[in-house]
């Protein structure tokens, strides 16, 4: 489509996505120069639709951006009144003391957020402040100038043919065009992937770690309702097959967040992350919290794990990316939006810099040295080799070794293990479906666990179904020819939305189905999957799931 030729609207700076990230760049440039003209774009139907996070939220980041933000409002109502941590085991659970665990663990002056909302009141703050913003517009491709760097983006481009080919009512969107482009896209973003294999951001740095999380919120009975309580659990029922964890947040007005991570480095292609979290819920612990309650949404999204040693390059000609698009998540704080916030806003003030210079079209270096030694980089510095001692050593050493590094990087700065690698990437990590026993899966009950496509239905997912599928494949034939064979086709149980299937027929062969209509966005599939050959892109705007209040 790059020969269609298109209005453009030209910016000082050009933000993609509507998450913490881009929300508080797009507030502190207006900050701190109320006559810059920023964009912020949003794929999602409105600014929240697309925001899954846990989320117990360290208010750092909005501390710095908005020291007075209790005064303006924000949703931030439920304070942590105590932390708990458990080892599960099938039948039973034993505590983990909070006493040995390093102060980086402790949520006291932490909330329990709904980060949606958190990013509906932000959305608010910047438009107070003249940043336009445009909710339902997917940036589908990036503009480059003349000498290679990022010039902008391509957006609102709606009614193509199902082939991808232009028809009587295609709209062929504009071009927004920006002196910097600020990516903000989150996990695994499209844009951002684009701009970290053009520059080779990656280059010298560990391969990105993912885990995919999976939320419910649930309605519980009062009686069992404990507000600001936070619980974290290990263990049952991932076993040995595969890192994770689960949280149970109590917000207010009797709900409850849970939610279940599985490390997307497992072995066992067989694993079938969804049925691990309807399958914990079934633990005598959580069950009994949840009997007689009713779930209300659910929703999933992958995360990314690889930390301090995985970050790659933040900055390229023109654009920086910010967020998740590079990868701030503390893995053992469960926690990354403090982070996004803090790199939104330092991304802001370099950009802010160099416009004031007569600059454009630059690397924002000032941007990457901020967040790598600054506060972004002291958080993730302290708990750099936890995620690579859980995936080497399994859960118990990583328990034992993993608080001796965090403590010896607290007290003395310096770790007794270096910095550790990640080695393979999640894909490379999916072994050999004839190497690892198939796991039987216990069927949902409809009562505290749910089949995959009913609890799609309480993501309100919609796309219009005769778009172009967003959901490629660089060869058609490798589901059936060598991931089936060879993995048994991980698509069919990764995916935390039924949005893949083998279909067998008799006397047919067997084919393989993208049902791209189910998709929640989490880019699962575009990082486990084994031979990489599916491609997540953005589906036009609008489209995907609609999150109440994740």
């Amino acid at each position: 489509m790059s020969d269609i030729q298109r209005e453009s609207m030209e910016y000082d700076v050009v933000i993609v996505g509507g998450g913490p990230a881009g929300l508080s760049a797009a507030i502190r440039l207006k900050q701190l120069d109320a006559d810059l003209n920023v964009v912020l774009l949003e794929k999602g139907s409105e600014i929240g639709a697309h925001i899954l996070s846990g989320a117990v939220l360290d208010p750092c980041g909005l501390d710095a951006l908005i020291p007075d933000w209790k005064d303006k409002g924000a949703p931030l109502n439920v304070p942590v009144t105590e932390d708990n941590f458990y080892m599960l085991g099938e039948a039973g659970q034993l505590r983990i003391p909070n006493w040995p665990m390093p102060p980086l663990m402790n949520n006291h002056g932490n909330y329990i957020v709904s980060m949606g909302n958190v990013c509906r009141w932000m959305a608010e703050q910047a438009e107070a402040l003249g940043v336009e913003i445009f909710p339902g517009m997917a940036c589908s491709e990036l503009v480059y100038g003349e000498s290679g760097e990022v010039r902008g983006v391509v957006a609102g481009v709606f009614g193509l043919e199902e082939d991808g080919t232009i028809g009587p009512n295609t709209e062929p969107g504009m071009e927004l065009l920006g002196k910097y482009v600020f990516l903000a896209e989150g996990v695994r973003g499209s844009l951002s992937k684009e701009v970290i294999a053009k520059y080779d951001l990656s280059n010298g740095k560990e391969p990105q770690k993912f885990g995919i999380g999976m939320k419910e919120i649930w309605e519980i009975d009062p009686a069992r309702h404990r507000e600001g309580s936070v619980t974290h659990t290990m263990g049952w029922p991932l076993g040995g097959n595969a890192g994770g964890g689960s949280f149970i947040y109590h917000l207010e007005n009797n709900q409850v967040y849970v939610g279940f991570v599985v490390h997307l480095n497992y072995q066992n292609p067989h694993l079938y992350p969804y049925m691990e979290f309807q399958r914990f819920k079934h633990h005598p612990m959580v069950a009994r919290l949840l009997e007689g309650g009713k779930r209300v949404a659910y929703g999933a999204r992958a995360i990314s794990e690889g930390g301090y040693q995985s970050m790659p390059k933040m900055v390229a000609p023109g654009v920086a990316l910010l967020g998740c698009s590079v990868g701030m998540v503390n893995v053992p704080r469960i926690k990354g939006n403090h982070n996004a916030m803090l790199s939104g806003k330092a991304a802001a003030e370099a950009a802010y810099e160099a416009i004031k210079a007569d600059r454009a079209g630059d690397e924002l270096t000032a941007y990457e040295t901020e967040v790598r030694e600054g506060a972004i980089g002291k958080d993730l510095h302290k708990v750099r080799n936890i995620k690579p001692m859980w995936s080497k050593w399994g859960l118990t050493a990583s328990l034992t070794l993993g608080g001796l590094d965090m403590w010896t990087n607290n007290l003395f700065g310096a770790s007794l293990f270096g910095t550790l690698g990640h080695g393979k990437s999640d894909a490379e990590a999916t072994g050999k479906a004839a190497d690892h026993k198939p796991i039987d899966y216990p069927k949902p009950d409809g009562r505290l666990s749910f089949d995959r496509l009913t609890n799609v239905s309480f993501s309100f997912t919609n796309h219009e179904e005769s778009q172009p599928a967003h959901l490629t494949l660089k060869d058609a034939s490798v589901p059936i020819s060598v991931n089936l064979p060879t993995y048994a086709e991980p698509a069919q149980r990764y995916c935390p939305a039924g949005v893949y299937e083998v279909v067998h027929e008799e006397g047919k062969d067997p084919r393989f189905v993208i049902n791209f209509q189910n998709c929640v966005h989490c880019k699962t599939c575009d990082i486990k999957d084994p031979s990489q050959n599916i491609h997540w892109t953005v589906p036009q705007g609008g489209d995907g799931p609609n999150y109440p209040n994740m």
